[in-house]
């Protein structure tokens, strides 16, 4: 069965973007792109909100004729357009391509979705993220931990009651301070 992996970039203090939406203070050079499209390039579908589906499909179907883009920035513009797209909401009426618009967080659908054969969904958003949680849907989780504090913005995760057990399959450090710190859930037992 497919997973849902959430992958993140994260600041120190676990904030995914400043209060007014920057993420400015996101470090991401080549290497860290070029993982990036490393682990994105295998996923069956990407899974995001409204907000970040409409940011990501406003640059990155055309980024690879941008001249200014580099080497891993053209490469994902190829793997953003081949790669399936579901966007999760209640108000856009269509969307481009091959994406699919789902209006809620359904358990039994989402359990449907893992079922099918692919790669592993990759999950992105941190509103979409929580509701994902609420209904213990998140494998793995990938955080990408940039050394930086900014103070306030948009935590990761929000307050809950819920705790979920997780197990450290591995860490990586980059060479621009990144930190990737790669868990999955406690009981699963798979590796990779």
């Amino acid at each position: 069965m497919r997973k849902i992996v959430l992958s993140m970039s994260v600041s120190l203090d676990g904030f995914i973007e400043g209060p007014d939406r920057q993420i400015d203070w996101h470090l991401v050079d080549d290497e860290l792109h070029q993982h990036f499209n490393d682990q994105l390039r295998t996923m069956g579908a990407f899974m995001n909100g409204r907000v970040t589906h409409e940011l990501m499909a406003g640059f990155w179907p055309t980024a690879d004729a941008d001249p200014s883009s580099t080497g891993p920035m053209a490469e994902f513009a190829g793997i953003w357009r081949d790669t399936p797209k579901i966007v999760f909401s209640r108000t856009l009426e269509r969307a481009e391509g091959n994406t699919t618009i789902m209006r809620e967080v359904v358990p039994t659908e989402i359990m449907a979705l893992k079922a099918r054969p692919g790669g592993d969904l990759a999950l992105g958003g941190a509103d979409l993220a929580a509701a994902f949680m609420a209904h213990d849907l998140i494998d793995e989780y990938r955080l990408y931990v940039h050394p930086v504090l900014i103070g306030r913005g948009k935590p990761l995760f929000r307050a809950t009651d819920a705790k979920t057990g997780l197990r450290l399959d591995g860490t990586r450090t980059f060479g621009n301070g990144v930190v990737l710190l790669h868990y999955r859930r406690a009981g699963d037992t798979a590796t990779g």
